[in-house]
């Protein structure tokens, strides 16, 4: 028994290993010939989401967690893609478990409290509605339906749209110093995600009176505070703009997926550290440059939405995905761009690897990504 405190950390750090190995075991059947194994990264990243949802820290009011952009979010995005590949008819018990707590966050947004307060609230609050729209629509779309849930979260965003100043049609986004989610950046972040929600509901949402003004100053900012992103913010508004013609003109379609050849690496991956500009590690020395399950999974998933999918050079990367896949855990690699050391054992640590694992999964499941196949979609 684990009475004394040195005894519990021992114990503590033990139950993390069993932890892992039980993983390690259940998922080491990745194929050497160039394919990936879909349950084994199921497997990581159910197990993933359920720590998650019962961590404490990310606990919330009433009785729910907050959705995450590097764990629950993509998670979120991401595991509903594996259905077809293991047989199953409905979500896994994580995902489903997920599910309900956005819905249920949303049928209390008045009397529930926001992710965090003091300075943090309006931004906590503009952050989860827009992550709130953004689950429910990409479900609602796999689902062929648009529910009554899905369209009061897209009220609730709707309703904390910026409507004056620098930010006008934006969102009050978190920022707690890191990249790249909660960065002096992210609310750029933000407002692609929140348009990406709008595509994923489809022709008839945004055709709504009541919408159109709304997007029309979404469209504004992100059009008006394009010279200034990063790629990575800019790599995320073309995949918005692949489910929302007219979102950005074709000549910065383009210009993105020429920037993103040019930043393909030899081994033919993609690296985040590239992506964020003149960002460097919080002890101040520069990101390494290498290839990670990140920034290539998503780069992937972005590309394929516009029907580039026999192109050799996103071959190479959805080759570099197949042969990157860990054969013990079933997860992809991500690299911290905050710190520069992480404890094996740490389930802290695992935030990138599990960004790096959702958005491999969605690439090398095809690019039919909420709702929509881009079989023939091109830039415009």
């Amino acid at each position: 028994m684990c009475h004394t405190r040195t005894t519990r950390g021992a114990c503590r750090r033990w139950l993390a290993a069993l932890s892992m190995m039980s993983i390690m075991l259940g998922a080491c059947a990745r194929h050497d010939n160039g394919s990936w194994d879909p349950r084994s990264a199921a497997i990581y990243l159910d197990h993933r989401e359920d720590w998650w949802a019962r961590w404490p820290k990310a606990a919330r009011d009433p009785e729910t967690f907050c959705i995450s952009c590097h764990t629950a979010l993509p998670y979120a995005l991401a595991r509903s893609s594996l259905r077809d590949a293991l047989g199953e008819s409905a979500p896994s018990a994580a995902e489903r478990r997920l599910l309900d707590d956005v819905q249920k966050r949303v049928r209390l947004w008045s009397q529930s409290q926001p992710y965090y307060g003091g300075d943090s609230t309006a931004a906590a609050r503009g952050t989860e509605s827009v992550l709130n729209a953004l689950v429910l629509a990409n479900e609602d779309a796999r689902e062929r339906q648009h529910g009554a849930l899905t369209q009061a979260a897209f009220d609730n965003m709707w309703a904390l749209q910026q409507t004056a100043g620098a930010d006008r049609g934006a969102w009050l986004w978190i920022q707690f110093d890191n990249e790249p989610w909660e960065a002096y950046d992210s609310v750029y972040y933000g407002a692609t995600l929140a348009a990406l929600a709008v595509g994923m509901a489809g022709g008839d949402y945004r055709s709504q009176p009541e919408v159109d003004d709304a997007l029309a100053r979404l469209k504004a900012y992100l059009n008006d505070h394009y010279e200034a992103q990063t790629p990575l913010n800019r790599i995320a508004l073309l995949w918005a703009s692949a489910h929302i013609p007219g979102l950005i003109e074709r000549a910065r379609q383009v210009q993105i997926i020429e920037d993103i050849w040019k930043r393909q690496l030899p081994d033919g991956g993609w690296s985040a550290a590239s992506l964020v500009g003149d960002w460097k590690l919080e002890d101040g020395s520069p990101l390494v440059v290498r290839s990670d399950g990140y920034a290539t999974g998503l780069i992937a998933v972005t590309l394929q939405q516009f029907g580039i999918g026999r192109d050799p050079r996103l071959i190479r990367g959805l080759a570099w995905l197949a042969a990157h896949q860990s054969r013990w855990t079933g997860h992809w690699a991500g690299y911290s761009l905050n710190r520069r050391h992480r404890s094996l054992f740490s389930k802290t640590s695992q935030f990138m690897d599990d960004a790096a694992t959702a958005y491999a999964v969605l690439a090398l499941s095809g690019p039919s990504i909420g709702g929509v196949t881009a079989s023939d979609r091109r830039p415009r």
